[in-house]
């Protein structure tokens, strides 16, 4: 994988490509400048080493301009968790999201069994993503989200296998826009990083983080 200051890859990065290419749909030539921008802030984003992001292929028939990136959380060789966050954008304006630009995102990581089974982790999830936002000092509209946990048990010739639990975060939010009518998306994906930090057990980047409720106890890692 690749990252934004974190470690990027020199792949495709979804502008100079025509349409439906890895990272974006829309032709760079017609991309509106607040789309443009709005994609070179993600690019050029500054992120913790741990978190390992590069451009991948954004769902289609959602938005007439789209780019999305994929990342883990990374520890040696092993993966903590991962997700994916996706940048929408009609420039005629959206009635559901109310504004122009759309993010969208899932994460998903392992949790311990015992941890999967508390009644608050549903609350305590979704407090990740809005406290990572407002730590970051975000202003965003319309928030909608689903936090779901599933386990996993094993019988017969996978009974060997421990049971295993995952958390997995789906949500989406209309970041304010600026100046030139384009969100500040390189502070979003930086909000975003630390609730996938926040999910992978990491600690707190800075001071700004600390206000954000970690989760005592999660799964080892992962083999990549």
């Amino acid at each position: 994988m690749a990252a934004a200051q974190g470690r990027r890859s020199d792949g495709a990065d979804g502008m100079d490509e025509p349409k439906e290419t890895e990272g974006g749909v829309g032709h760079a030539e017609a991309a509106p400048p607040p789309f443009r921008a709005a994609v070179e802030a993600l690019r050029a984003a500054r992120l913790r080493p741990q978190i390992v992001v590069e451009p991948t292929r954004p769902p289609q028939r959602l938005a007439p301009y789209a780019y999305a990136l994929e990342a883990t959380v990374v520890d040696g060789d092993q993966d903590l968790a991962d997700g994916r966050l996706v940048l929408l954008h009609d420039p005629a304006g959206h009635e559901a999201w109310r504004g122009t630009f759309r993010l969208v995102t899932l994460v998903r990581a392992e949790l311990e069994p015992e941890m999967a089974a508390d009644p608050l982790l549903p609350e305590v999830c979704w407090s990740w993503l809005t406290g990572a936002l407002q730590a970051r000092g975000l202003t965003y509209g319309d928030p909608s989200g689903t936090v779901t946990r599933a386990s996993s048990h094993y019988f017969g010739g996978l009974a060997a296998r421990p049971s295993a639990s995952q958390i997995e975060i789906r949500a989406s939010w209309t970041p304010r826009e600026g100046l030139g009518g384009a969100p500040d998306t390189a502070a979003h994906l930086a909000a975003w990083c630390d609730l996938l930090a926040q999910v992978a057990g990491l600690p707190p980047a800075g001071p700004g983080d600390a206000s954000v409720v970690t989760l005592p106890q999660r799964r080892g890692p992962q083999s990549r």
